[in-house]
């Protein structure tokens, strides 16, 4: 048996929210919503890219979330700047080696990483 990772859920308090950010940020749009519960994104323009689900859950994030989100762009500060102008906030830049990132939040804290390709 093989898995095929199809979805990256990501738990949250207002699912709608996080919809709008991320539908702006990833060119993603709804392809299903639960009763606000659980909301379903993928790419818009129809590709078999990875989807995302946001999941309304009762308790507040905890410090950081343990898994998250590594994205590369040809331009990291343009997106950076795109990113931020959304509604996210950048909280670290780290290099190792060589290698350059920058951690930003999503509205409700959420972690995920931009590096230039």
């Amino acid at each position: 048996m093989t898995l095929k990772l199809e979805m990256c859920t990501i738990d949250c308090a207002d699912p709608a929210l996080l919809s709008a950010f991320w539908q702006e940020a990833l060119g993603y749009t709804e392809v299903g919503n639960f009763g606000g519960e659980y909301i379903m994104l993928a790419p818009a323009d129809g590709s078999h890219g990875l989807r995302m689900g946001l999941q309304r859950v009762p308790e507040e994030l905890a410090g950081k979330n343990s898994v998250h989100l590594d994205f590369s762009v040809p331009d990291r500060e343009a997106e950076v700047q795109r990113l931020t102008g959304l509604g996210a906030k950048e909280i670290a830049r780290h290099e190792a080696d060589g290698f350059n990132w920058v951690v930003l939040t999503d509205p409700e804290h959420n972690q995920f990483c931009v590096h230039q390709s």
